[in-house]
């Protein structure tokens, strides 16, 4: 069986750890090629910067397409300009006067009106696709940035903060970057119209353009009081995601303590936090925003004035009177929208810098420069007097040294917070030890790159994690181009076999978010499954048959005494059946190895392990009965 289980062809293959493929080709343990293209640019990364200039290369990146849109947009503004311009004289020559056809007038204004029409749409669509664009790239590279981080960070943040960021902080910025420049263009017609209006009437265009200074000054204002209200709603809404995630992922946690109400109390009190900061950034609106739009009325209400008196004495024209009624017209729209982009504005800023809050976080744990690639792995592990602490807690390890020597199972035991679980990740560098080292075949990790040396580590846990795909996609997990043979032998070695193809769909079968459809047992053994299809030359069983009652697990072990032949593994074991597996036993307390042995010497030497056993047996028999209660209700 343990034939059909293959290992991924690498793209490096070395003797000595020295890689032999080009510096510039990154080790890459899944054969798997992308199928979406990488951001075209990545937000600066000078934090002196402001927000909008770090922002500016990702829309730079899609100026061709952005810059199309904003001509268009200009060029059918100008088109509009030009209507009124021709309504003057249609009025005064056509219809006054008499003294010219109407119709030419009515055909040149349709034709604008079309052509305003085919050049605002093509502005549209050029503006959408960079919207989109723009909104992927910026998806992508904080996604990218989350894969990066190191396991420190995910300790610390809360998963609804980083998804309201992810999503509604983004689109806030998206907005910003590509509708703010339209909106500013639009404005321009400003500028146009008055320059249309001079040529019109001096006085006219001056008594039409003497509010906006008074336009610009409220714009500041409402500027200035809305940011602090802004960032408070995006912080709002983050804890409101925070709060529905929990209750989603902890759905069995609120059921069985019946805390539904309390739950509801506590999404109620932070919606009504939203509520708050939503009615104060509409007061601020409502208090500031008419000024904006009406002041340009106040304007219009100027020229309907002294046009009409030079128009009673003959110092100007209906028809230059009607077009000035046009272009103040025209100009109230882009103030309209001047104080929508200055809103958009100050939430773009506040949701910009939450995200750049994620992205200015480097990771703790990274490649160092010229690390290389582990490729050809004997599994000769050792940890020599290593000492780490999480954060700034108390230490877990303290001078822990430990050998495996290549083809060797060895289990590790300790009571509860003993530390075990911390000596693999410390093993996979998903944290750096404070002090001490630990190599494999001679290199310490430290020195390997992250990819290929995690590439040659299975890691089974006691808190199996499925996604919400079929149990072949979860089984194929890590090696996707793996053929049904290999997936159906892993799930047979793992003992899952009979229970997969008794589900309706078999392998095809989907289960539900984190694999709760399953039981505890048939999730831990998916898992196993998932990490034999590897078949990685060094394996940790991190308490990997917890779940599984005494009868599943045997038929696990029988299969895992053949499969760990030939490869190093580590087993952090609670049960005296797991600890059968092992060929020495290590006993960890206060973070250091206080016996090495066999199994039957530590028991007849150390009393210390038999309390441990006998502990650990008790904590068994509870978890073991907890585990046929789920087979039997799944």
């Amino acid at each position: 069986m343990s034939s059909m289980i293959g290992r991924p062809m690498l793209r490096t293959v070395t003797t000595n750890g020295t890689p032999i493929t080009p510096e510039d080709s990154p080790f890459v343990p899944i054969g798997v090629a992308p199928r979406y293209a990488a951001p075209r640019a990545a937000i600066g990364p000078a934090t002196e910067k402001s927000w909008l200039k770090r922002a500016l290369p990702v829309v730079a990146a899609h100026k061709w397409v952005f810059g199309l849109s904003l001509a268009l947009s200009f060029a059918g503004l100008v088109v509009q300009v030009g209507i009124p311009a021709l309504m003057a004289p249609a009025i005064n020559e056509a219809i006054q006067r008499n003294a010219a056809a109407l119709w030419p007038y009515v055909w040149w204004i349709a034709a604008l009106a079309v052509a305003r029409g085919l050049l605002t749409g093509g502005a549209r669509y050029c503006l959408l696709r960079t919207a989109y664009d723009v909104e992927y790239d910026l998806r992508t590279i904080i996604y990218e940035h989350l894969t990066r981080m190191s396991f420190s960070f995910y300790d610390k943040v809360q998963s609804g903060q980083l998804i309201s960021r992810a999503n509604s902080d983004i689109r806030a910025v998206q907005m910003y970057l590509t509708f703010g420049p339209s909106v500013l263009v639009q404005c321009a017609v400003v500028v146009v119209a008055f320059v249309q209006m001079l040529f019109i009437s001096v006085p006219l265009a001056l008594v039409a353009m003497a509010t906006m200074p008074f336009v610009w000054w409220v714009g500041l204002r409402m500027r200035q009081v809305l940011f602090p209200v802004s960032w408070l709603i995006q912080a709002r809404l983050a804890d409101v995601a925070n709060i529905v995630d929990e209750n989603i992922n902890g759905v069995r946690v609120v059921k069985s303590f019946a805390a539904e109400q309390t739950q509801l109390n506590t999404l109620a009190r932070a919606a009504d936090g939203v509520k708050w900061a939503y009615i104060e950034d509409a007061d601020i609106r409502a208090r500031w925003a008419p000024a904006i739009e009406n002041l340009p009325r106040v304007g219009l209400a100027f020229v309907l004035l002294l046009g009409g008196w030079m128009a009673i004495h003959g110092e100007t024209s209906v028809g230059a009177i009607v077009a000035f009624n046009a272009y103040v017209l025209m100009l109230q729209p882009p103030f309209r929208q001047l104080g929508m982009i200055i809103m958009m504005g100050q939430r773009a800023s506040a949701s910009a810098k939450r995200i750049y809050e994620v992205l200015d976080t480097e990771p703790d744990v990274t490649d160092r420069p010229g690390a290389t690639d582990l490729t050809s792995c004997r599994g000769d592990v050792r940890f020599e007097a290593v000492s780490f602490a999480y954060g700034d807690g108390t230490p877990v390890l303290n001078n822990f040294s430990l050998r495996l020597r290549p083809s060797e199972t060895v289990a590790l035991v300790g009571r509860t917070g003993a530390g075990k679980s911390t000596v693999a990740r410390l093993l996979e560098r998903f944290y750096d030890a404070d002090a001490g080292s630990i190599t494999v075949d001679g290199h310490d990790v430290r020195d390997l790159s992250l990819a290929s040396l995690r590439s040659q580590i299975g890691v089974v846990s006691g808190e199996p994690f499925l996604f919400s795909v079929s149990i072949r996609d979860n089984i194929a997990y890590g090696r996707p181009g793996a053929s049904q043979d290999e997936v159906v032998a892993a799930a047979k070695a793992a003992g899952a076999d009979a229970f997969i193809r008794a589900l309706p769909d078999g392998y095809a079968t989907v289960v539900g978010e984190r694999g709760y459809t399953l039981s505890g047992g048939q999730r831990q053994r998916i898992a196993i499954a998932r990490t034999l299809l590897l078949n990685p030359p060094i394996l940790i069983l991190d308490d990997a048959t917890s779940a599984v009652d005494a009868g599943v697990e045997q038929a696990i072990h029988g299969a895992l005494t053949t499969l760990l032949r030939g490869r190093t593994t580590l087993v952090i074991a609670h049960r005296l059946s797991t600890i059968s597996l092992a060929e020495r036993v290590v006993l960890l307390a206060n973070g250091s190895v206080i016996a090495d042995g066999t199994h039957a010497g530590l028991l007849a030497t150390e009393p210390a392990y038999a309390e441990v056993l006998a502990q650990a047996e008790a904590e068994g028999l509870d978890a073991e009965l907890l585990a046929q209660a789920e087979n039997g209700v799944n």
